[in-house]
C-alpha cells in the first residue's frame, strides 16, 4: 500500500510553467507505476504521463508530448511532472496516481491504478 501526496498547483499564464510533486510513503517505491492523470470540469479523466520507478520507463498521453517531463528521486520517494509551455487546455486537477505493478507493461487506464492522491488545482490563463 502507498500514500500519495501532491503539491505544486497554481495560476500560470499560457505559455508559463508549473512543477507538480507527488510525494510517495512506501518501503517498496522502485517497484511502483506512478501516473499522472487531469480531470478538467465536466470531462473525463484523462492520462497525462506514467514512469515506472524501477526502470525509468516513461509514457506520455500525445496532448503533453515535447511539454511535460515526468521524473523520480528515488532517494525522496518523489516523482516530478514539469510542465512547460502551458495552455488554457492544460487547466484541470491533477491527480497522481500509484500501482505495484513491477515488471508489468505500463498502464495508461485509471482503473489500474488503485492509489490516489488527493489532486492539485492547475489554472492556465489566455
Amino acid at each position: 500500500q502507498v500514500r500519495l501526496a501532491e503539491s505544486g498547483g497554481g495560476l500560470v499564464q499560457a505559455g508559463g510553467s508549473l512543477k507538480l510533486s507527488c510525494a510517495a510513503s512506501t518501503r517498496t517505491f522502485s517497484g511502483y507505476h506512478i501516473s499522472w492523470f487531469r480531470q478538467a470540469p465536466g470531462r473525463e479523466r484523462e492520462f497525462v504521463a506514467v514512469i515506472f520507478i524501477g526502470a525509468g520507463n516513461t509514457r506520455y498521453a500525445d496532448s503533453v508530448k515535447g511539454r511535460f517531463t515526468i521524473s523520480r528521486d528515488s532517494a525522496e520517494n518523489t516523482v516530478v511532472l514539469q510542465m512547460n509551455s502551458l495552455k488554457p487546455e492544460d487547466t484541470a486537477v491533477y491527480f497522481c496516481a500509484g500501482s505495484f505493478r513491477g515488471l508489468r507493461p505500463i498502464s495508461t487506464t485509471s482503473t489500474d491504478y488503485p492509489y490516489w492522491g488527493q489532486g492539485t488545482q492547475v489554472t492556465v490563463s489566455s
